[in-house]
Parts: C-alpha cells; sequence; structure tokens
C-alpha cells in the first residue's frame, strides 16, 4: 500500500486536494502550474515566476500562501532596494549600549520576492544563505529563520526595460521555473465575467499548516524510487554534460532536487513510487533554467532535447 493510500493518512490527503482545488479556483485554467507549484513547496524547493506581467503570478504566490497558512510578506524589488531592506539591520541602542537586530521581511513562512530581477545582482544575492540554509548573516551573528521558509520569485523577461539577469548561482536556488502564459479563451472569459481576483484572496481559507507540510514532506522522501528509474535519471544528467550546445550541465545538486521533485509529484499523484513519466514532466521547469547554453541555444530546447535524446530502457 503507498504512502498516501494508508488510512490514517486519508485526512491529509482529502486536505492536500481540497488545497489543489482551491488554488485551481483563484488560477483558472493552470492545473499543472499549480500542480507544479504544490510539488515544489511539498519537497522543500524555492519557485521562480517567470512571465510577463499580468497573468497571475502574484495571484499564485498569495493563493498558496493563504492555503497553506504560511505568514507572508511582499517585497518589490526596485534598482535601488538594498540587501538591509530584505535580510534587516542591526540598530545601535543609546539605552542599553548595544545593537540590536531587526527583522527584514524575509524572516517570514512565505516570501514573494516580486519582479526580482529589477534589483541589483547585490540585493540579489542576499537571498542566497537564506534559500540555501534557512539562515541570515548580519554582522557576523547567524539568524535562523522560520520553518517552513519558502521563497516565491517572479521576474520579468529580460528583454523588458530595467532588469538584471539572475545569477546562476542565485538561479541554482530555485527548484522549479515555471511560466503561467496567457489564460486560454474560456479560462479568460471566467476570469472576466467570475468575482474579483483579490476578493477570492481574502476569503481563501488555510487547507494545510506548517505540521502537515512537513507531514507531506516526509512522505514524499519516502517515496520509492527504483534503480533504473535512477539509472534513467543519471543518463539525463550525463547527457547534459557532454552535449556541444551546453557549456555547463546539470550538477549532483540538481540531481538531487529532481529526484526530490519526482518524489513530490509522485506523492501528489497518489503514487508510492516514482516513474520515469514523472522525471519526464518535471525536468523542463527543473533544469532549463540551470543549464549554461553556448552558441546563443535555449536553456528550455536544449532540456527538451535531452528528454527526446536519452531513452527509457
Amino acid at each position: 500500500m503507498s504512502a498516501m493510500t494508508q488510512p490514517h493518512d486519508a485526512p491529509l490527503r482529502q486536505r492536500l486536494d481540497a488545497a489543489i482545488a482551491q488554488v485551481n479556483r483563484v488560477l483558472l485554467g493552470k492545473p499543472r502550474q499549480v500542480k507544479l507549484a504544490f510539488t515544489c513547496l511539498v519537497a522543500g524547493g524555492h519557485l521562480l515566476l517567470e512571465d510577463v506581467p499580468g497573468v497571475g503570478k502574484t495571484t499564485l504566490a498569495h493563493a498558496l500562501a493563504a492555503t497553506f497558512s504560511l505568514d507572508f510578506q511582499r517585497v518589490q524589488f526596485t534598482s535601488d532596494l538594498l540587501p538591509s531592506d530584505i535580510i534587516g539591520v542591526s540598530v545601535y541602542e543609546r539605552e542599553t549600549g548595544q545593537f540590536r537586530f531587526h527583522p527584514g521581511p524575509i524572516f517570514t513562512g512565505l516570501l514573494l520576492a516580486d519582479e526580482i530581477n529589477r534589483a541589483s545582482p547585490k540585493t540579489q544575492s542576499a537571498l542566497l544563505e537564506a534559500m540555501a540554509e534557512n539562515q541570515v548573516t548580519v554582522d557576523g551573528q547567524t539568524h535562523a529563520l522560520p520553518l517552513p521558509f519558502f521563497v516565491v520569485a517572479t521576474q520579468n523577461p529580460l528583454d523588458l526595460n530595467g532588469t538584471f539577469p539572475l545569477p546562476d548561482s542565485q538561479l541554482d536556488r530555485f527548484m522549479l521555473r515555471l511560466s503561467l502564459d496567457y489564460p486560454d479563451a474560456s479560462a479568460e472569459r471566467a476570469l472576466l465575467s467570475g468575482v474579483d481576483r483579490r476578493d477570492m484572496l481574502a476569503e481563501l481559507a488555510p487547507q494545510l499548516d506548517g505540521a502537515a507540510l512537513t507531514a507531506l514532506n516526509r512522505q514524499a522522501q519516502a517515496i520509492t524510487a527504483s534503480s533504473a528509474l535512477l539509472d534513467y535519471l543519471q543518463a539525463l544528467l550525463a547527457a547534459s554534460r557532454r552535449h556541444p550546445d551546453i557549456r555547463a550541465g546539470l550538477s549532483p545538486r540538481a540531481g538531487l532536487a529532481l529526484l526530490a521533485a519526482a518524489r513530490s509529484w509522485a506523492l501528489i499523484s497518489g503514487r508510492g513510487h516514482v516513474l520515469p513519466e514523472d522525471i519526464q514532466a518535471l525536468f523542463v521547469p527543473l533544469a532549463a533554467h540551470r543549464l549554461l547554453p553556448a552558441r546563443g541555444a535555449n536553456g528550455d530546447t536544449l532540456a527538451r532535447q535531452l528528454l527526446t535524446e536519452v531513452a527509457v530502457d
């Protein structure tokens, strides 16, 4: 019997299904993107949403925070934003003769880094330690972040004015990169004729909490990945490292992230084992932003090529 079909887990399974359904009611016509977002959070990863303004990136972040009952902070990234505006600052207090740390908005459950690529690389890098180690260091003092802690960042296409490309080390911290795209005609009509999204967000009820999220993460870690499945995953990693149009292929850390995401995807799908189809469903959103293309190639295109070139034995 799989990890998601044990009788004592039925209420958690129902809550997970209700949570996904709730977000789908807010973000119309995007069930795959919603499932990918849940996969990322259940696996303990950070999420990058890349698309033109106005297609629902911020709405998705708000809906995830409300549905998971996470403390929420939004930071609008701009060219004059400083690292201390995100992390916090130590202020000298004359009464005590000591410096006191005043936490910034990063001390939350879900941080929405809105239009992250409008800030300078120095400010972008302020998130690196937090995303990798769930802590920040200020003036030599380390401060732990709340658990769970997630970053959901949005970024505009790089051909828009006033944007700075995220450095490779920053991109690697995001488990998945998604594009929402424009809604189809039926979803757009429902959006135009329905309730305002802001009113819907205000009425969302928590379906899961931190404890449930931790339980789901543990169940995901217990999902079985066979030796043959690991062979397939390793073949994809190896193919990325020898591809002539890729300057730097996928790292072992990317492989671990792919496995964790695949286990989470299988869990959400109601299975106790990972299938090659799970790897294939996740490979482009997980790998494309990590690949360093050569000769002007495109990461998404290269990731799809790797999927077609590597056979499932």
